[in-house]
C-alpha cells in the first residue's frame, strides 16, 4: 500500500486557505477589540500580527495562533512550515517567541505515523528557534489542520506594529515572492524537482531576524506577508498609517523557480480572490507585477517601513532585505501605486 496523498485531504493550500478578505471583514464586523482595554494594547482593529497585553513591568506579552491545511505531501515539511509560519507572527512584531502549543486536526483515515511526522517537523523548527513546544490540542477532523498558538515577549521600545509607517519610509522585504505559485504547481502535479525543492526551502526559512529588527529605531513598522499576498498586507499597513505607497515592480524579489509559472499564469485560485478584494485601492501601471503582488505566501517574508536615512545601513546588516518601494503621502485615500 502506497503512502497516502496528504494534499487530497484538504481543499486549501497553506496560507491560501484563509477566508477571503471581504468575507473576513464581514464576519468580524462588530467584534473589534480596541486598544487600551483591560491592559490590551494591541487588539484586532488594525490587522496586526499578534494581540499584545501590557504586563505592567515594562514588558508586553504577545499572543498569536496560526494554522492551515497542507501545501505539500511531505508531512515533516508540512509541520515544519506551519510552525515556522506561526512563529513568524511574533517575529513580525519585533518579539521573542517563548512557548508554543500545537493546534492539530488529523483525519482517522490517515496513518498516525504520518501525523507524528507533522509533529516532528514542528518540534524541529521550535528547536531551531529556541521555543518550547509545550503542549497542544488534537481532534479527529475531516481535513488535516496544523499550526501553533505562540506566546512571546516584547517591550514598548521593540514592539513593531502595522501602523507606524511614515511618508518617505523605504519599503523592504526579506524573502522573495512566488510561494503560492510553486505550491499551486505542486498541487496540480506540474512542478519539477527544482520547483519542489525551492518551495520547501522557502517554507522552512525562519523569520528570526524580526527580533533584532524590532530593536532598530529606524524600523517604523513591520508585518509578514502571508495569505493575502504582498499587496494585501501592504495595504493593511497603509490603511493603519494613513499613507499611500509605491511599489517598483522591477525590483520585486522573485523565487527564480517561480518565474516560468508566473509567465504561464500558473496561479493559485486565491491570487484572483486577493486581487478582487483590493483592486479598487491599486493603480496598476505594471501588469507583469500582478502575479507577484497577488500571490498568497505561506511563511512569507517580513515587510518593513524604514526611515530613509537608515535603510542602507539596515540592508548592509541584513543582506536578505530587498528595497521594493516607498510610503507616500495619502491624497484622498491610501492608494497603492504599482510601477
Amino acid at each position: 500500500m502506497g503512502i497516502p496523498d496528504l494534499l487530497s485531504f484538504g481543499k486549501g493550500s497553506g496560507c491560501g486557505c484563509k477566508l477571503p478578505p471581504e468575507a473576513l471583514k464581514s464576519m468580524l464586523s462588530g467584534f473589534t477589540c480596541q486598544n487600551n482595554t483591560d491592559n490590551v494594547v494591541v487588539g484586532n482593529d488594525l490587522s496586526d500580527d499578534c494581540s499584545v497585553y501590557d504586563l505592567g513591568n515594562g514588558q508586553y506579552l504577545l499572543q498569536t495562533v496560526d494554522f492551515f491545511t497542507p501545501m505539500v505531501n511531505d508531512a515533516f515539511v508540512y509541520g515544519s512550515a506551519a510552525a515556522a509560519n506561526a512563529l513568524s507572527d511574533i517575529w513580525a512584531m519585533g518579539g521573542k517567541p517563548l512557548m508554543a502549543n500545537a493546534v492539530f486536526s488529523w483525519p482517522a483515515e490517515l496513518p498516525l505515523g504520518m501525523g507524528r511526522e507533522v509533529l516532528r517537523g514542528a518540534q524541529e523548527i521550535c528547536r531551531q528557534a529556541g521555543v518550547a513546544l509545550a503542549g497542544g490540542h488534537t481532534i479527529d477532523g475531516r481535513e488535516p489542520l496544523f499550526g501553533l498558538s505562540v506566546t512571546g515577549l516584547a517591550t514598548p521600545q521593540t514592539l513593531k506594529r502595522n501602523s507606524g509607517a511614515q511618508p518617505g519610509d523605504v519599503i523592504l522585504l526579506s524573502k522573495p515572492l512566488g510561494v503560492g505559485m510553486l505550491a499551486a504547481a505542486y498541487k496540480r502535479g506540474i512542478a519539477d524537482e527544482n520547483q519542489k525543492n525551492a518551495l520547501h526551502r522557502s517554507l522552512l526559512k525562519l523569520n528570526m531576524a524580526g527580533e533584532q529588527l524590532g530593536k532598530n529605531t529606524d524600523v517604523h513598522a513591520m508585518t509578514d506577508v502571508t495569505g493575502f499576498g504582498l499587496a494585501g498586507h501592504l495595504l493593511e499597513m497603509m490603511r493603519a498609517a494613513g499613507c499611500g505607497a509605491i511599489i517598483y515592480g522591477e525590483q520585486l524579489p522573485k523565487i527564480p523557480e517561480a518565474v516560468s509559472l508566473a509567465a504561464s499564469f500558473v496561479l493559485p485560485d486565491n491570487a484572483t480572490r486577493n486581487w478582487n478584494a483590493y483592486e479598487r485601492e491599486i493603480q496598476m501601471n505594471n501588469a507583469a507585477a500582478f502575479p507577484w503582488i497577488s500571490d498568497p505566501q505561506t511563511n512569507g517574508g517580513l515587510l518593513l517601513a524604514v526611515a530613509p536615512e537608515g535603510a542602507e545601513k539596515l540592508k548592509n546588516e541584513f543582506p536578505e532585505l530587498c528595497e521594493i518601494g516607498a510610503f507616500t503621502e495619502a491624497q484622498h485615500k491610501p492608494v497603492l501605486l504599482v510601477n
